[in-house]
Formats: structure tokens, sequence, C-alpha cells
């Protein structure tokens, strides 16, 4: 993965319409990421393509450096303005061959810029696919995205020795499985994950 070979703006597209379908009514509803309701996960969304975006352009500090926290993310009432417009300066960060080299942060761990965008790419394919679930939307990512994202989890749960995936275990998923799936199993969600009835 590289910058000649991997657009962001293919995957950020994409999120930005599930987030444009989201009805405010649906906000509260579950998703297949644990303890997260939709609006979690758009306030995951928006927080990563802002932490992403800085680390893309080695603009280190608040937002780089923040780990994972006790709180849930949330969004405010600006966030359907605000989403979309960070997504497009995550692609458009991405697009800089500098972005990709060097080290950077995010997260609050130092990585190089091409694992850096590895991890953003990962993010947005998988919590697009929980955004598309949890609010009953069909889900086509980006083809290139999805390769990354998929090779990305595949690595860290060889590297495992548990077999863990970086999001908890592996749910194992046929290897004729279409590679939305697979990837899906390799994040530690169930692929048939449905929105309650």
């Amino acid at each position: 993965m590289n910058p000649i070979t991997l657009d962001f703006g293919p995957q950020t597209r994409i999120v930005a319409r599930l987030a444009e379908g989201v009805r405010d009514d649906r906000l509260a509803d579950p998703t297949p990421c644990p303890q997260y309701a939709v609006r979690h996960v758009l306030g995951h969304l928006l927080g990563l393509a802002v932490a992403f975006r800085d680390a893309g352009r080695k603009d280190l500090g608040v937002t780089t450096d923040t780990g994972p926290q006790s709180a849930l993310p949330d969004i405010g009432p600006g966030w359907r303005e605000e989403l979309p417009k960070v997504l497009d300066e995550l692609a458009e960060v991405w697009r800089e061959p500098a972005a990709w080299t060097g080290m950077t942060r995010a997260g609050g761990f130092d990585m190089p810029g091409e694992v850096t965008a590895a991890v953003a790419v990962d993010e947005l394919v998988v919590h697009g696919w929980d955004l598309a679930r949890a609010t009953g939307q069909a889900y086509v990512p980006d083809p290139a995205a999805l390769a990354a994202s998929h090779a990305f989890l595949r690595a860290a749960a060889e590297e495992s020795e548990r077999g863990d995936g970086i999001f908890g275990p592996v749910v194992p998923v046929p290897s004729d499985a279409p590679l939305l799936d697979r990837t899906i199993g390799l994040s530690g969600r169930d692929p048939g994950w449905t929105r309650p009835a």
C-alpha cells in the first residue's frame, strides 16, 4: 500500500454517504460494535478522521496523542456538516507522498506513515460496515480499501499469539466467503450481524 496505489477518497466518500443516510431517530440504535450506539460510531468516525488527518500532516498534538478513552465517543450538533468535511480533508492529506513517509502518531502510538495509513483505511472500512449494518443501508466498500483492510487484519491476527484480531477474537468465516465477510470476521465481528427487530 502506497500513495500511488491507494486513494482514501473513494472510501471516505462511501462513509460520508452512509452518515448522510442516518436518520435522527436511528442515532440510539445498537451496532455490531459492542457498547456503541449509532451516535457513538459516528463520533468515533469523526474523531478518527481528525486524528489520522493530523497524523498524515505530522501535526502532532492533542488529536494524535489521545489514546482509547473510557468515555464513549459522541457527536455534537454540527456533526452532519463536520464529518464529511473532515473525511474529505483526511483523503486529501493522504494523497501527499509525504504523509506516507517517516514516523507519525495516532491514538497515542508512534507508527511509520505507511502503517498509520493502513490503520486509518481499516478503521474506515470496518466502521463503515458497522454503520451500514446498524442503519439498514447497503454497503459496498471501495475495493482497494477493502483489500488493504483485509491484508492488515490478516497480518494482525497472524501475529497474535491467541489468534485475535485488533478488535477482538477472530470470528471464523468460510474461506470461500466474500472478501468483505472475511475481513469483518478478522475484525472480531460476526458478518451475519443484523439489526434487532
